[in-house]
């Protein structure tokens, strides 16, 4: 496995940057280019696949729905109006407006997580995952945003329509950062400023000489349709200012980058941590983490508080919609931690630390 030498990175923050890191791995096939270097993945196969489907066919499905009881929604996940007026006083802002999207503010920057505000998360209008938690606010709603992060190309976390509105309220005055292979889908819908990096790669917010983009690995895979499977990379995103850092982990299972992030990069002051889409563990493992897994890559960047996401909107797998909030809180006791340390927040709820 090829290692590079970490980038030495000027700036007021501690980086440890004595550790080697893992690169990441492109096979040059047609359809299979970039792949996952860590022991600890696997693709599913056709077998995994029809008995995943034999599980939805025949399962209990009951169990993971989200109640049909409206009421009962609104008062396991409620949906709040974001309010955005309030000044971060120096601090540390952050909005979940679900799933992967959140909106974080600090140091005088804003920055918007994995931008997916429509109504489902399909490459259809008709059919695929809906939400059962609607979008606390449109992308007219949002106030100025520097820059958007995005983890991979899937339909969760990758909305065309989210993409257009953006572009089409902020223009130039926006800079995306997204993995390599990605940035010529994003020009193709007229998308003015799109970085594309590879895992380490490092780049700095214009107009923002103190504020640095890192993008580091997921294990993870990506794709927009049958065809284009590896054909761009998936990651996470560390974002360092002046004074505080923040960590996006995106979509991804449990491997050793998160402690390479960690000994690289860490600490953090704020993380956004998946908790959520992980059953059948024995399809969804590689992939995604549970609660337990996302507690110790909480550990391993060292961040001192986290949030979860990747739950409570579309239903994707098998576990129940309230489960990931409920085993977080039962993992955070047992190690020793407590809910201020990891915390999750209502749609559209805003945190300020």
């Amino acid at each position: 496995m090829a290692l590079k030498e970490p980038k030495i990175v000027e700036g007021p923050w501690k980086h440890r940057m004595d550790s080697q890191v893992t690169s990441s791995r492109n096979k040059g096939t047609l359809f299979n280019n970039y792949d996952n270097p860590w022991k600890t993945w696997s693709f599913p196969g056709l077998f995994d696949l029809l008995k995943l489907q034999r599980t939805f066919i025949f399962g209990n499905n009951s169990i993971m729905r989200p109640p049909a009881d409206k009421p009962e929604l609104e008062k396991n996940l409620p949906v709040l109006k974001p309010d955005w007026t309030t000044q971060d006083g120096g601090g540390m802002e952050l909005t979940w407006l679900g799933h992967a999207t959140v909106l974080v503010r600090f140091d005088g920057i804003s920055v918007l997580t994995d931008p997916v505000l429509g109504n489902r998360c399909s490459p259809f209008s008709f059919a695929g995952p809906i939400r059962y938690r609607e979008a606390p606010c449109s992308v007219d709603d949002l106030p100025h945003l520097d820059a958007v992060v995005l983890s991979h190309a899937h339909y969760d976390h990758l909305d065309k329509q989210s993409v257009v509105d953006l572009n089409k309220k902020f223009g130039s005055e926006l800079r995306w950062f997204v993995p390599l292979g990605l940035r010529n889908w994003f020009v193709k819908l007229g998308v003015q400023d799109v970085v594309e990096l590879d895992w380490w790669d490092e780049e700095r917010l214009p107009q923002h000489d103190n504020v640095k983009f890192a993008f580091t690995p997921t294990q993870h895979w990506s794709n927009r349709g049958l065809h284009d499977k590896g054909s761009h990379l998936w990651g996470s995103w560390c974002i360092f200012g002046p004074k505080h850092s923040f960590f996006f982990a995106g979509d991804t299972g449990y491997c050793e980058a998160f402690k390479e992030i960690g000994r690289r990069y860490g600490p953090f002051d704020l993380s956004a941590i998946p908790i959520g889409a992980y059953e059948p563990r024995w399809f969804m493992k590689p992939q995604h983490v549970n609660p337990e897994e996302s507690v110790k890559i909480h550990q391993d960047v060292e961040s001192k508080k986290s949030v979860g996401i990747h739950w409570g909107t579309f239903l994707l797998t098998n576990e129940n919609y309230m489960e990931p909030k409920t085993k977080l809180e039962e993992e955070i006791i047992k190690q020793g931690l407590t809910i201020e340390d990891f915390f999750t927040l209502n749609h559209g709820e805003t945190k300020c630390l």
